[in-house]
């Protein structure tokens, strides 16, 4: 018996998570085409109700455009730091229930059962586990039970909004067949473009063609896809956990009481660790600023924050604790920054604070700094004159 079929994966997924939280702000809302998002011109759809989908809008469209499709619809600028604030109450109440389970995003949950069925049903385990998540924070959730992780998002995606699905073990590939590719985690706009050209509608079809051959035409992407066609995914749950971190710290050469040099140590020190957190991918959603003077003594602080990756929004946190920090104005040896309780994720989720304008120049600084290196492209307070 294959690893697949041995295995109890549970995908759990808060349904429109950031509109749910604003429901239950206000209860006017429900039922309602919602918009979460930058209201101007520029702005951009964080999330949206499944009401305001039936108009044609999806995430990421520009607001102007989706206020076009659904005059009627009722826009929020959104709250990250409420939506955190929620995510970790989700996260604290599967944590507390769950021995193993792995946190995809802000809003998405897997959760590893396998050995479970022993003792008591898996599927009960799993819906008990759902109603747990409802009461405890009033949000509406999906869960899909299957034997892997790739089917089991599939078919939370699937049977979105409300979702309670079982995909039997040994069925993956059947349940999988009669599906768009471009359901498939993995198959982007260029790949399906291509293999539509091809005549490869389904996820059927897909897993008929041989091997070799989508290897010769995708690479590793292409033997990846063949294995997923088949139902196949050996991807463990990664266990999560909140204190993970990147770090940083300087310790200079001469000590300083120069604070415009300090500060722009830190600029310089946060820049280069916010860029490494979106390279991989990730938000954080706690700072630390660590402060060590010439005598030696090590002070630290530290503050709980909305998720975010951005550059602009980590630097005013770091500047804020570092000035509440620098007490003594004794010389000091050495500063650090720290980016805990990461989650992964990117800072699209901040989409409803940042403009199209703000979330392309993220793009563009990112995209010059893996080129050619960091030190290539700097912010004027890393550097002082």
């Amino acid at each position: 018996m294959m690893l697949s079929d041995q295995r109890h994966i549970a995908h759990f997924d808060l349904d429109t998570f950031f509109v749910a939280v604003e429901c239950l702000k206000d209860s006017h809302l429900l039922g309602k085409p919602v918009l979460i998002g930058g209201s101007g011109d520029r702005g951009i759809v964080a999330s949206c109700s499944y009401e305001a989908r039936k108009f044609g809008i999806h995430s990421a469209m520009p607001m102007k455009l989706a206020r076009r499709l659904c005059p009627q619809a009722i826009i929020r600028q959104g709250d990250m730091e409420e939506y955190s604030k929620f995510s970790r109450l989700v996260t604290d109440v599967i944590a507390d229930t769950v021995p193993l389970f792995e946190k995809a995003s802000i809003d998405e949950f897997y959760v590893d059962l396998t050995g479970m069925d022993k003792y008591f049903g898996t599927q009960l385990f799993t819906a008990d586990l759902k109603k747990k998540v409802v009461k405890e924070s009033g949000l509406p959730m999906s869960y899909a039970l299957a034997g892997n992780k790739l089917v089991s998002k599939v078919a939370t995606n699937e049977g979105k909004p409300n979702a309670e699905m079982l995909v039997a073990l040994g069925r993956e590939k059947e349940y999988l067949a009669p599906l768009s590719i471009v359901k498939m985690p993995g198959v982007g706009k260029e790949t399906a473009l291509l293999l539509m050209k091809m005549g490869v509608e389904t996820i059927r079809i897909l897993s008929e063609i041989p091997m070799e051959m989508l290897g010769n035409l995708l690479g590793k992407n292409g033997l990846a896809l063949w294995r997923k066609a088949q139902g196949i995914d050996e991807t463990p749950v990664i266990p999560y956990h909140e204190q993970k971190s990147i770090s940083t710290e300087t310790t200079f050469q001469q000590d300083t009481i120069d604070l415009d040099f300090l500060h722009s140590q830190l600029a310089r020190m946060t820049e280069q660790i916010a860029f490494q957190l979106r390279s991989e991918n990730k938000l954080t959603g706690c700072v630390t600023v660590k402060l060590r003077y010439s005598n030696f003594d090590t002070v630290t602080k530290q503050k709980t924050i909305a998720f975010t990756a951005a550059d602009h929004k980590l630097q005013k946190v770091v500047k804020e604790l570092f000035i509440k920090l620098f007490e003594r104005r004794m010389l000091v040896r050495l500063v650090g920054v720290r980016f805990s309780h990461l989650v992964p994720g990117n800072d699209q989720i901040n989409m409803f604070e940042d403009t199209q304008h703000m979330i392309q120049l993220y793009q563009a600084v990112d995209s010059i700094k893996k080129q050619f290196g960091e030190e290539k492209l700097m912010r004027g307070s890393s550097i002082k004159m």
